[in-house]
């Protein structure tokens, strides 16, 4: 719902979006006892151009909001890990359950965002929480060089000023909070993704897939009811011919990748392509007096190993032990009570960075990634590894060791 006034404009935290990690926290906070409101400029339920797969670690997160029962419900398909196919036809299966350590479920979920974001919100409002629909954060208020809340747009069209102890800046990829807290900062490679839903996609099982190329990759990905997430990654500069047709081009990439090519049917297309991106986007500043940055506009994983919907309801958990201690003390929370939050994140995300890093890179050389696929699949107890380090379930440093790099390719 959306307002056109408000009976409370000062709460302990405002949190600007609504997605998984503005709901998840806003939950997890109002949990707590203190007054949250989120905002978000979408109407729930809304479609999201999303790889919608979630592994064990993100479903755990979702199990401790208590909403595994109404996604199952709805429909969620249960995940046993991913297939990845290489360029030259190499070939891995990473399963979950066979990982070490092994998750707390063997199995992941996949759902459409706009079954798991409406959940959340649901489960957020139960909490406690307020959560406003269709406004938008404009600008930053702040008192003293300290952010001290937000000016939002409501559906009328009228601007309100909230007054906040602490802003949350979950408002994605193109964070207003973001970009008022610091500077954004994009590394490579810069790939943007085009993700649309298809039916009677042939050959799916309980395994996600990617079939990676030398200009991209595909990821199909069964949500239930015959229907399937197809999701295109291609360079930023070769996605700039999709502007004006979408779909066309959409369709024209996914016959370059063998794994894929004559199992989508344009004419079976039951949501249209929306695009995202691009990745590898970073904030230089997380934390700041009376704010903090937390899901994707904090940083943005390459969707081939970010697993954007774990990582932002990892973040909310982390918000909730980490910035909730710092409500107890009255006034804006400072920048220092938030310290814990920004380093809690470094050591949590840090090793994920950098294998996103080490496999977008390898993708650009074929020969080696198809060399490495190969190594993996022939040695399976390595391949469940690598899909649990990408499920965010096993260290990183399991496969960020000279011993199984080495393996990878010799």
């Amino acid at each position: 719902m959306g307002f056109c006034s408000i009976a409370s404009p000062e709460v302990d935290v405002l949190i600007a979006g609504a997605g998984p990690a503005g709901s998840a926290a806003a939950a997890l906070l109002a949990r707590s006892g203190w007054r949250v409101l989120a905002v978000d400029r979408a109407a729930f339920p809304r479609e999201k151009a999303c790889s919608e797969y979630m592994s064990p670690e993100a479903v755990r997160v979702l199990d401790r909001l208590g909403v595994v029962p109404a996604l199952e419900r709805a429909g969620a398909v249960a995940l046993a890990g991913t297939t990845v196919t290489a360029a030259r036809g190499s070939r891995l299966d990473g399963r979950f359950a066979e990982a070490h350590p092994a998750p707390g479920r063997p199995t992941g979920l996949s759902v459409p965002r706009r079954v798991l974001d409406a959940t959340l919100v649901d489960a957020a409002r139960a909490a406690g929480a307020r959560v406003l629909e269709r406004v938008t954060v404009e600008e930053l208020l702040y008192d003293a060089g300290a952010v001290s809340g937000a000016v939002v747009r409501d559906a009328c069209g009228d601007r309100h000023s909230i007054r906040a102890r602490l802003t949350i800046g979950a408002d994605g990829l193109r964070s207003v909070v973001a970009r008022r807290l610091g500077p954004r900062r994009h590394g490579r490679p810069r790939r943007v993704a085009f993700v649309a839903h298809v039916a009677g996609v042939p050959g799916l099982s309980d395994l996600a897939e990617m079939h990676v190329g030398a200009e991209g990759y595909v990821g199909l990905n069964p949500l239930g009811d015959d229907v399937a997430n197809v999701a295109l990654v291609v360079r930023a500069d070769a996605a700039r011919a999709a502007r004006g047709r979408a779909d066309a081009f959409f369709h024209e990439w996914l016959a370059r990748f063998p794994g894929v090519r004559g199992r989508v049917d344009p004419g079976r297309t039951v949501r249209g392509v929306l695009a995202t991106g691009p990745f590898a986007a970073r904030s230089g500043r997380i934390i700041a007096d009376g704010a903090l940055l937390v899901g994707d506009a904090a940083d943005f994983f390459d969707p081939f190993t970010g697993e954007g919907i774990c990582s932002a309801l990892i973040g909310a958990e982390l918000i909730a032990m980490h910035a909730a201690p710092a409500l107890g003390r009255p006034g804006i929370v400072p920048r220092r009570a938030l310290a814990g939050y920004r380093a809690a994140r470094r050591r949590r995300f840090a090793g994920k960075w950098a294998v996103e890093r080490l496999l977008g890179y390898a993708m650009a050389w074929p020969a080696l990634f198809d060399r490495a696929v190969a190594r993996l699949g022939a040695r399976p107890a390595m391949a469940h590894t690598l899909i649990g380090v990408t499920g965010d379930f096993v260290p990183a440093r399991a496969v960020l060791n000279p011993l199984f790099l080495a393996r990878m390719v010799l």
